[in-house]
């Protein structure tokens, strides 16, 4: 382990060290200008029940980045194991945009119209409340407008752990 007091981090091991924290997996979508777009997000939580609150964090090099800033709405979608090939799809940087939703069970959001996918544990829709810079992502915190819970036919999740996709049964 390095240990530095000035507090100079090093990428590879700020990496392998966070990859030892569970997550679940997400899918982000918005519209803009009438276009959907999306992307596979891990950094996702609950901040407030009152107002209901939660938070995503999205890298400034990516092309959702501006689209979900310029629309202002957004939804999440909580993965399912069955999802896995979904997750890795939406991970990958310079997939066509037009096509990207090509096979993909969706669902207008009953709010903001955003996609919701089929068969996801649980969704969200939101309205950005407020954005934190956050050195190379922005902190986007959505105000919960409408939710559900799916009834899947696998219920169970998707994970990221040690670098890795994995599933995690529920009881």
């Amino acid at each position: 382990m390095t240990t530095d007091p000035e507090g100079s981090i090093e990428s590879g091991e700020f990496r392998a060290a966070l990859g030892r924290f569970a997550s679940g997996i997400t899918i982000m979508s918005t519209l803009q200008g009438g276009v959907a777009h999306a992307m596979t997000a891990n950094a996702f939580t609950s901040v407030s029940l009152d107002p209901p609150l939660v938070l995503v964090c999205v890298d400034h090099g990516v092309r959702m980045h501006d689209a979900v800033l310029d629309c202002g709405y957004w939804a999440m979608s909580v993965l399912t194991d069955s999802h896995r090939e979904l997750a890795g799809r939406f991970a990958k940087s310079g997939r066509d945009l037009y096509g990207q939703f090509d096979g993909v069970a969706t669902q207008a959001g009953p709010k903001t119209g955003c996609p919701l996918i089929e068969g996801a544990l649980s969704w969200l829709e939101c309205r950005t409340w407020a954005t934190y810079p956050g050195g190379d992502h922005t902190i986007v915190v959505g105000e919960v407008l409408s939710l559900g819970s799916g009834q899947p036919d696998d219920p169970t999740a998707l994970i990221y752990y040690d670098g890795q996709y994995r599933a995690l049964k529920g009881s």
